[in-house]
């Protein structure tokens, strides 16, 4: 095994300081920070340390013009590596436009009078991730922060924080090979640890990516072990700390697939196999994570549905939520299967 992960790719946005200083916010710089030092650290995921692989936007420098740029910059990755893995991580202020429904990232520069003409649309990043022809494609986002807007007193009264709609999930994960991670869902905030080193989503990412829910003999960190550790760690966190609920949503279109090396590639000591071998998952830890994320799917599904109340719920919900029924059961019929026969 190589000693780097050499397809893979990152844009990291840390916002941090905004032209609006009501927005601000530092530790999105902090995440970011700390992510790219994970991430090219040789002993843990051991991405490249070169601007040809790794990129960090951060404060005066995370404008959108910039994190247009890096995106392209990501697409040509893609074009000359075709084993390439993408991975881009904003931290930073979402909003969704009450009137249109719109979802906007802020970045550096933008105007909280002048947001749709200013921000980053997640129609633009959309389009801009539709033209990434990479086959595995790893988008996060830490955003809703539940603090940094305490003098934001500018903001119109169309716009309301939010996480990710589902909608939205859905527009930049479509195409193969695709997963979108979310710090938290629906009108949930995501928050800062109490220490104020990190957000409490990005502390446990890089814990994930160091091998938080590997088990001996993996060589690699996967979307699966990502999930398994965020999906128990940052509720669990935001219960403890703060006494509130911070589910993070995952969402993909695409099997499973490794995003960083574990232990530098390494590995974790294994006593039972030889380090030469790949380890085989046992049909339980493949298919716990998948229920794990078919249920968060059809939990949001449902409260979709039931803001409709007692007017008729729309043929497309109707389909997607009878589907995700079915996957939800299936995978929980696959799962007492592997169970009773183990």
């Amino acid at each position: 095994m190589s000693d780097l992960f050499t397809h893979g790719y990152a844009l990291l946005i840390g916002v941090g300081n905004t032209v609006a200083s009501g927005y601000s916010l530092p530790v999105t710089v902090k995440d970011a920070q700390a992510l790219k030092a994970v991430l090219t650290d040789a002993n843990f995921c051991a991405y490249p340390n070169s601007p040809d692989h790794i990129r960090l936007l951060e404060n005066q420098g995370a404008t959108r013009n910039a994190i247009l740029d890096g995106l392209d910059w990501l697409k040509e990755c893609a074009e000359i590596d075709s084993d390439a893995t993408i991975v881009i991580y904003y931290s930073g202020h979402g909003m969704v436009e009450l009137d249109s429904s719109a979802y906007y990232l802020f970045q550096h520069d933008f105007d909280p009078q002048a947001i749709p003409e200013t921000a980053l649309s997640a129609q633009t990043l959309s389009e801009k991730l539709g033209n990434i022809n990479a086959k595995r494609l790893w988008v996060i986002i830490d955003s809703c922060h539940a603090e940094g807007m305490a003098s934001a007193k500018d903001l119109p009264t169309d716009f309301v924080p939010t996480a990710l709609p589902k909608g939205v999930v859905n527009a930049l994960k479509r195409g193969e090979g695709r997963a979108v991670f979310t710090s938290s869902r629906g009108n949930q905030s995501s928050y800062v640890r109490p220490d104020r080193i990190l957000s409490l989503y990005t502390y446990h990412l890089i814990e994930a990516l160091k091998g938080a829910a590997n088990q001996p003999g993996d060589r690699l960190v996967t979307l699966s072990n990502i999930m398994t550790h965020l999906g128990k760690t940052v509720e669990e966190s935001a219960r403890n700390f703060f006494g509130k609920q911070q589910t993070p949503f995952f969402d993909t279109a695409t099997e499973d697939f490794p995003v960083a090396m574990l232990c530098g590639g390494k590995g974790l000591p294994s006593q039972t196999q030889s380090p030469e071998l790949p380890r085989v998952m046992t049909n339980q830890e493949v298919m716990t994570p998948a229920l794990a994320m078919a249920r968060r799917s059809l939990a949001i599904l449902e409260e979709q549905a039931a803001g409709f109340g007692r007017l008729e719920i729309p043929g497309h919900l109707r389909i997607q939520l009878e589907e995700k029924q079915r996957e939800v059961a299936k995978l929980e019929a696959s799962l007492r299967d592997g169970k009773s026969n183990g």
